[in-house]
């Protein structure tokens, strides 16, 4: 099984732009679906997006138009764009994976996580 990496958090102001990476180590990330999720202080972890192998993508709402998320099968790496940032952006990222339906987006039933990186948005 492979183990995910997440790096690219920090601080960042309103309106502000980070580029989340998520690497694979000890495995790759072929046939299979990645996803990005959130737990905002005191709040429940939350689909971002995910990305089927197929490059199919799924956002939440929240973040439809800002975010983008992409793969580089090459790199086994998943990579998270993040624009205009807001305060409500603020929290522990997380990258997860699955074997399963690696040709569907949908964030549901992953098998392996990472351990997150922090974002914090604030002026």
């Amino acid at each position: 099984q492979a183990q995910l990496v997440e790096s690219g958090g920090g601080l960042v102001q309103p309106g502000g732009s980070l580029r989340l990476s998520c690497a694979a180590s000890g495995g790759n990330l072929d046939y299979k679906t990645v996803g990005w999720f959130r737990q905002a202080p005191g709040k429940e972890r939350e689909s971002i997006s995910c990305i089927g192998y197929n490059n199919r993508t799924n956002y939440a709402d929240s973040v439809k138009g800002r975010f983008t998320i992409s793969r580089d099968n090459a790199k086994n790496t998943v990579y998270l764009q993040m624009n205009n940032l807001k305060p409500d952006d603020t929290g522990v990222y997380y990258c997860a994976g699955r074997g399963s339906m690696w040709y569907t987006a949908n964030c549901n039933g992953m098998d392996f996580w990472g351990k997150g990186t922090l974002v914090t948005v604030s002026s």
